[in-house]
This record gives C-alpha cells, structure tokens and sequence, in this order.
C-alpha cells in the first residue's frame, strides 16, 4: 500500500517531465525525469556538467565532484573552492557515510578572537574581516571522496570547470542581479572588482564571463590534486592576501587541513530512513528530533499548513533548536548526545510539553541563538546504479568576505562567523557564548548544513537538502514533511510554502505570502508572534518512481539559474 502511494504521488511528474536533455550543450531545465542518472544544482551549467560525467561512465561521487567544482565557476555567491561543507553518500548496496570538509580554524584562533582592543565584542572582526575566514575545506572534501568512492580520474572531475573559467561562460539573469546587488561589498577588494566587473560595472545578463586567475588555480588543481590547492603557489597567494589583510590563515595552516570521514546520523520517520549529516553540522540531529517528536501526530488528518499544522511543527522547530544551541559542536572537541537527541525516549519526553492550542514561550536565559549567514548552496545527485549523494557547502556569507584572492580568483568564506562570538556573552540581539562552539585552534564551527537521503524497505526514496543557515534544518524537515505525510511530488513538495521557528527570535518567519490571513490569525491568537519575509532555501532535490526507477529531478523555482540534467 505505501509502495503504491510512493508510486501515485511521482507519476504525475515522471509523465510531465520524462524527456531528457539532449547533447552535453543542452540547457538545464527546472525539472527534469531520467531513467538512468540526475543531477540538480544552482546552476543548470553546473548540472549539465555532472550530467555528463554520469554519461560519461562515472558515478554519483564523480559527478558531484565535477559540479561542485564547476559551481566555483558559475555559482560563485556559495559555490566554492575558498568555503567548505558536507557531503552525505548512499552505496547502491545500502552502505552509507559522510565527508565533513568543514573549515576549521588556523592555528592561531581563541575564543575571545572576535573582540575588539576595549573588550569587547565586534561583529565586523566577526563576519566582516579576513579574521573571519577559515582554512578551506572544499578541495580536500573533493579528494578525500573521489579517492575513496569516485571511479574517474580527477583531471577529468576538475577539467570542465577549468574550461568554464578559462573560456568563459554567459552570465544567467540570476548572477547578473546577484553581482549587481554586491557591488557595494566586493568593492572592497580590488581583486575581487577585476574578476567579476568590467571597468568597474556590473556586467549584464547574456554577457561573457572569464575567470583568468581561477582558471590557473584550477589548473594546479587539476594537474596535481589537492597539493594544487594546500602547496605551492596557490597556499603562497592565500597566505599573503592574509598577512596583508591581517587574516590568520598560515601555510602550515593550509598543509595542516585535512578532511573527515564520519559516520552518518539515522532516524526513521512512519517507516522511513533518513541518513543525514551528523556534527560539526547540527542539521541531521536537529531534524531527526524534530520527526521524532511529529511522529507522535497524525500531521496527514491535518491540512496542509493549517493553524494547528503549523503549531505542531513550529514547537518541534523550537525544542530541537534549543538543544542545537545547548549541546551541538565540533566531536572532535566536544562529546555532542547524538544517541540522546535521535532517541524516540527522548522525543516522547519533548512531544508531552506541547500544549495543544498554544505557543510555548521561549526565554533568553534559556539560550539564544547565534548568527548564521542564509548564503550556501545545495545539489543532488543519483547514478545508474543508485548510488545517491547529497552535498551542501558554502561561503558563509553572500560571497564569503567578499574578497577574492589576488593572483588566485577564488572568493574566501567568512566561516569564523559561525563560531560563538564572546565565550559567556549570551543575550538578546543574537549572541551566544556557551562552550560547545567557541573557537579555538583546528576547531570546526557548527553548521546548519542537512544534505540528507531518504530511503524505505532499503530502496531509495529521495535525495533532499538546502542552503539558507539556519532555515536549512526547517526547510528540508518540510520537504521530508510534504513527501512523507502529504504524499507531494517532490516537485510540488520543493515548491510548497515554507516556514521558520528557531527558538529565539520567539518569531515564526513565513514566506511571502506563505500562509493565508485566517492560518495567520489563529497562530496569533495561539500566541506566536508571525512575520512575512522572503524566500526560504533553494531544496534541489531528486525523488525516485520505486516501480520504473525513473529520476526525477526538481530544481527548487526560487532559484533563477537552477537546472535538473538527468539523461
């Protein structure tokens, strides 16, 4: 019966949209359906890329690779060589595990590193300075994975995006606003004016694009792995733009990186697995409380983001970050409850203190939550065989720190950012000082990221995930929530309205437009405090047709550049 219902809510897009791209050249479209492999990013150049590798005999690995490395080309607001992030893999045999290409701190951090000389806290040396940047994980991420689980030779992962920026490529509607947008910021740095403006201008939709510098630094990358990155000159130009600008990062920083392999987090949901990332990312832990806790509520005999739904939902969101903010850090220097917090034991104990028809208030003294930029980038991808992964990374901010590196083109992340800004400074305009995330030397700061796979009866379901910072957690509980309890194509289940409640602000953010006034009033009128803003996450995600195992690739539509290449 459930097999079925699976079946019944993907057909209607397998029958829209079954027709592949044809010719590598093809563009991507925001929906695509293919009976072999998929791919969906930010970028539909980016995806044709992974596409293609997928044609070419790689795997689900490869062509994540090779549209990860194309997106620093094309996607450069979060797609990225100078950020990091996490990568979940699912085997076609069931295995699963995690690369976590985190940044870590340089050698020189401490927890009192964001204060200014009186003391006190600053939140430009926070988000805003080349203190704020951390040791790249990105290109280590990448080679630790093709090492392990790729079957394509690396030159041929790195070489697209290396003929992307060395040739250029026609800038879509969606980066020419974005770059219009931040010529404030990136005009800070000179080298960051050259590489994305001409003669100081933004440049206009349609335009050519080059990328000289990235191009050669993909090239070292490409030829000599990621020795091409952490060695030589490339580690030479890195380490001097940080001398100049009083950043902290070292060569031996850069030598010293290394990835992590790690087990991935499990939880069940009405008879589901979901595999997700476990820390230094919060996002698979915090969404599988969250499930936890729903599963007790028959959220079906519910409508859809009705005043109850959403109350329900809401005080899920609210608990699961509280324990984020109390409990979540890097493993490696903290021992984080993971087993306590997926517990069903434990969700049981939470779900009892919801009351039925009000809001729980949430108290600064509990704990306040810290900031975390909504810029990162989200992509999906499934193999012939059924091999899944799914990768979220990022900058931090909208194009990082904003500065690109001179001699080098790639833009730095402003990572450090997500570390707690003052240790014991926890108050009400976002501060948080408790120990669990506080900086310190070759440290990794917790993350948002949920790049997760939904799996049942050991067949795949579903490749899901999202940027947005903190919203990343709620919106990919959303997408689960609409495929699982609503029976929503994962088109439909993408392009649903969503909403946002992280503790503190004691504040339910809601798209534009996003709840009816009848839904709004009720939550008001239960308590909550509702406000309307813009949109919430990009969900490229990937579903799977159990009876023809057709692909179905869903390009979120609040991504103007976004494309699905299935073939």
């Amino acid at each position: 019966m459930l097999r079925r219902a699976i079946t019944l809510f993907l057909l209607p897009v397998v029958a829209l949209c079954l027709a592949t791209s044809t010719g590598d050249s093809a563009p991507a479209p925001h929906r695509a359906g293919s009976q072999h492999g998929m791919v969906v990013s930010a970028s539909a150049l980016a995806s044709a890329i992974g596409r293609d590798v997928l044609k070419a005999g790689g795997n689900a690995v490869d062509a994540a690779v090779a549209t990860g490395f194309a997106l620093a080309v094309t996607y450069p607001v979060a797609g990225n060589i100078g950020g990091g992030g996490f990568m979940v893999i699912r085997m076609p045999d069931g295995r699963t595990t995690t690369i976590d290409f985190r940044e870590i701190a340089p050698r020189a951090a401490r927890p009192d590193m964001f204060t200014d000389s009186t003391g006190a806290y600053s939140a430009r040396i926070h988000h805003g300075s080349l203190k704020s940047v951390g040791v790249p994980g990105t290109v280590a991420g990448f080679s630790m994975a093709n090492k392990k689980y790729g079957k394509t030779i690396w030159s041929k992962l790195v070489d697209p995006a290396v003929q992307l920026a060395s040739n250029g490529f026609d800038i879509p509607a969606g980066l020419a606003r974005s770059l219009s947008g931040a010529r404030k910021n990136l005009g800070t740095y000179p080298a960051s004016v050259a590489a994305y403006y001409k003669n100081g201008e933004p440049y206009a939709a349609g335009e050519k694009l080059k990328l000289p510098d990235l191009a050669r630094t993909l090239t070292r990358i490409r030829d000599k792995g990621r020795d091409g990155f952490y060695l030589g000159e490339t580690a030479q130009l890195l380490a001097a733009e940080m001398k100049r600008g009083g950043g902290l990062i070292t060569k031996e920083d850069l030598k010293g990186y290394e990835a992590r392999e790690r087990a991935a987090v499990h939880g069940t949901y009405r008879g589901y697995d979901i595999i997700s990332m476990p820390p230094p990312s919060s996002g698979g832990v915090a969404m599988i409380e969250m499930l936890n806790i729903l599963e007790g509520f028959d959220l079906a005999a519910e409508q859809h983001n009705s005043p109850k739904y959403v109350h329900l939902v809401a005080e899920a969101m609210r608990r699961a970050f509280l324990d984020r903010a109390r409990y979540l850090g890097d493993p490696d220097f903290s021992r984080p409850p993971i087993e306590k917090l997926t517990s069903k034991t434990y969700a049981s104990g939470l779900r009892k203190t919801i009351l039925p028809d009000r809001a729980t208030p949430s108290a600064p003294a509990q704990v306040v939550e810290a900031h975390e930029s909504t810029e990162t980038t989200h992509f999906s991808v499934v193999d012939e065989n059924g091999m899944a992964v799914s990768v979220t990374y990022t900058l931090e901010a909208g194009y990082g720190v904003g500065a690109v590196v001179p001699g080098a083109g790639f833009l730095l992340n402003n990572e450090m950012g997500d570390f707690n800004g003052k240790p014991g400074v926890t108050d009400t305009t976002g501060l948080i000082g408790t120990d669990a995330n506080l900086a310190g030397p070759g440290k990794r700061m917790l993350s948002s990221m949920t790049p997760s796979i939904i799996t049942k009866d050991g067949t795949l379901v579903a490749v899901v995930g999202s940027p947005g910072g903190r919203t990343i957690i709620n919106t990919v509980l959303q997408v689960v929530l609409n495929v699982i309890d609503f029976h929503m194509s994962i088109e439909d289940a993408v392009k649903a309205p969503r909403f946002h409640h992280q503790w503190l602000p004691d504040v339910i953010s809601v798209e534009r437009n996003g709840l009816p006034a009848a839904t709004v009033s009720a939550l008001e009128a239960m308590g909550y405090h509702v406000k309307f803003g813009s949109s919430q996450g990009t969900a490229h995600s990937i579903a799977i047709d159990p009876k023809t195992g057709a692909k179905i690739g869903a390009a979120d539509p609040r991504d103007a550049d976004a494309g699905a290449a299935g073939y």
